[in-house]
């Protein structure tokens, strides 16, 4: 038997298919907020903000917060099974 050196080894899973989703969303956004704006998507914020009743100014800290959260949820879905 081989020792084993690292102990414990994460084992990936493919994340959930609403995991990707939501993460994309996020990235999308987040790109739009900070690199450069994309129409539909800030007609498609609009839409969404009016509908749920908010007024959440979408600034540049915002899009990059989006995208430190969209990449941290695809590396939990990877990582943690049933996320």
């Amino acid at each position: 038997m081989k020792p084993r050196i690292l102990g414990h080894v994460l084992h990936p899973n493919p994340p959930r298919l609403v995991t990707v989703v939501v993460a994309l969303a996020l990235l999308v956004v987040g790109l739009s907020a900070t690199v450069l704006p994309i129409d539909f998507v800030n007609e498609l914020l609009g839409a969404v903000q009016g509908s749920m009743g908010t007024n959440i100014a979408v600034t540049p800290e915002i899009g990059w917060l989006c995208m430190l959260v969209g990449d941290a949820l695809l590396v939990a879905g990877s990582l943690l099974p049933g996320v």
